[in-house]
């Protein structure tokens, strides 16, 4: 997708947030938002179903509410304040989510989530957790 047609559609999502009479929610339900910057962007119940983000950043994006089911995410920037609260993500997300979350927590291994984060799909690449915890 190129920059002007995101900025427009990211335009009047920001009205259509405002009064919900003008503007226009936005569906970037299979976009390609491939190293697309967005920083700062208001996505709040945006449609970003099955987009593809990867390399995307979206520090300080404002994702809650936004549908990412789907979505490619991978090598994205994913947004660690409460922008990022409530937003609807797939199994593939949460397990990706969830790798990342125990590689730096080991405290938390525990078998269901082992289990569970082993699912994430660069497996093959990457080494699979073991439990830590009892």
């Amino acid at each position: 997708m190129n920059k002007e047609k995101l900025k427009q559609i990211l335009k009047e999502h920001a009205m259509w947030l405002q009064d919900n009479t003008s503007g226009k929610r936005a569906d970037l339900s299979y976009a390609d938002l491939r190293n697309s910057d967005l920083r700062n962007a208001d996505l709040y119940d945006a449609n970003l179903s099955s987009a593809d983000m990867r390399y995307a950043d979206l520090s300080d994006a404002d994702l809650r509410n936004a549908d990412l089911s789907d979505a490619n995410l991978d090598f994205a920037c994913w947004p660690l304040w409460c922008g990022s609260l409530n937003v609807m993500v797939d199994d593939k997300i949460k397990a990706q989510l969830l790798y990342h979350f125990l590689s730096v927590a080991p405290e938390f291994k525990t078998k269901e989530l082992v289990e569970f984060a082993n699912t994430f799909h660069r497996i093959p690449e990457v080494p699979k957790l073991k439990e830590t915890k009892q």
